[in-house]
């Protein structure tokens, strides 16, 4: 076997491989007296067909199968040959041997990039850090408490945050318009939900009350057949509701599984919570940032077979979500979509893989049973989750490789300038910065 190698663009190479006329008739010959033992033909009996007919009515099948056979058996081989390593599947064309009656191909493919970690002494990371103070609890109860809001119908005028029950029709230039009239329809005043000028305009308004609003549709407004157009909207108010928030009672702290119904065991279970929201949404803040120093200090040519493969298989996964949550797109969405992002997804893939192997890392098995215990933490029986992980392969392997991923982000933390920044529990959360 004869084997060279052309550099292409980036990381393309061109393997071009000859076999000898001798390995290819040997290997078509085989072939030839495996199917004589089966062939039938009329006039013959069952492996008694002579050769010189089963080469005429067989030979260019079982020479496109030797060819077949021959790339299997020689391209791994050929490419190890010349200490390359592809990336993806190659693509392979046949070409004019360089001995009659032998075989020659090239196959085409990108190799894997030779990664030599960069210096990281150069790169900074900016760590968010935060605590959860009394007020983001007290906070944070309030925010239960509107999700178990009661509306209460008033006799007086509406007021900000007051919900309106109306019927309205909206006309332009004197006419009806599709989606402009509705009945019986709720508003929380102040909430922006209508085009501005609406919700004002009903502020003082009480059950019974009919009001004429003279408005103008904004230039950007979604639907560009209203966009900038004026709009009279003629609106009947049905009733004011005014929210009522519950007391922080036992029944209130019961409610949300505190069962000694207290004050105190709600803000404690809150504070739990909070906190271990607190931990994972920092971990993955500083994860980021890591990884932005990773791809900086360590350019590189990416394989675009794997980017590919990575973009389709992401692509999978959002259809796969959408219909476990009996969501359909109809649009075909193209994998080119998620590039970019799956660009990154290899390259980190990439480097982080090398630091697990040049640091040697491993997934200390404390690690692993500690990220399952904080994992399961959020579950209703924390227990059974971490029989599952610990007893499913595929759902440990996946935590091992979790724990190996922040295993390389501690290591990374420890080669860059890490610059702390303050900010408050909401600020993390609302994911500033």
């Amino acid at each position: 076997m004869q084997v060279s190698v052309e550099s292409g663009e980036g990381l393309e190479k061109r393997l071009l491989v000859d076999l000898p006329a001798e390995r290819v008739s040997a290997l078509m010959d085989r072939k030839l007296k495996d199917l004589a033992k089966h062939v039938r033909l009329d006039g013959f009996r069952p492996g008694k067909v002579p050769m010189r007919t089963i080469r005429q009515r067989f030979g260019e099948q079982v020479r496109q199968e030797t060819y077949g056979t021959l790339i299997q058996e020689t391209l791994y081989e050929a490419a190890s040959q010349q200490k390359l390593m592809p990336a993806g599947e190659p693509q392979v064309e046949l070409r004019e041997a360089a001995e009659e009656g032998g075989l020659g191909y090239t196959a085409t493919f990108e190799i894997m990039p030779e990664i030599t970690l960069g210096d990281l002494s150069g790169q900074s990371v900016q760590r968010v850090v935060a605590e959860v103070a009394d007020s983001d609890v007290d906070d944070m109860i309030e925010k239960l408490r509107k999700q178990r809001t009661t509306w209460n119908d008033v006799e007086r005028a509406a007021q900000d945050g007051d919900t309106v029950h109306m019927d309205f029709k909206g006309m332009i230039d004197g006419e009806l318009f599709d989606g402009g009239s509705a009945e019986d329809v709720p508003l929380v005043l102040g909430s922006g939900s209508m085009i501005d000028g609406f919700e004002a305009g009903l502020l003082g308004a009480k059950a019974g009350d009919e009001r004429t609003l003279q408005l103008t549709f904004p230039d950007d407004y979604r639907a560009e057949h209203l966009a900038g157009k004026d709009v009279t909207f003629d609106v009947k108010v049905q009733r004011v509701s005014e929210a009522q928030l519950p007391e922080v009672d036992e029944e209130f702290v019961k409610a949300f599984g505190v069962e000694d119904g207290t004050v105190e065991g709600l803000r404690a279970d809150v504070v739990k919570n909070m906190r271990h929201e607190l931990k994972q949404k920092l971990a993955a803040l500083t994860k980021e940032k890591v990884m932005d120093a990773l791809i900086a200090a360590n350019p590189m040519d990416i394989p675009k077979a794997m980017v590919g493969q990575e973009a389709e298989r992401m692509k999978q996964q959002m259809l796969q979500d959408m219909q476990q949550r009996g969501q359909q797109s109809s649009v075909d969405l193209p994998a080119s979509v998620f590039e970019e992002q799956a660009k990154r997804r290899v390259h980190l893939g990439l480097l982080v893989a090398e630091i697990i192997n040049t640091q040697e890392l491993k997934a200390d098995e404390r690690k692993v049973r500690e990220t399952i215990a904080e994992f399961a933490e959020s579950y209703e029986n924390p227990e059974e989750v971490i029989d599952h992980y610990l007893q499913d392969s595929t759902a440990r392997s996946s935590i091992e490789n979790l724990v190996l991923e922040n295993g390389v982000v501690d290591w990374v933390l420890t080669q860059v300038k890490v610059d702390d920044e303050n900010k408050t529990f909401s600020e993390v959360m609302d994911n500033a910065g």
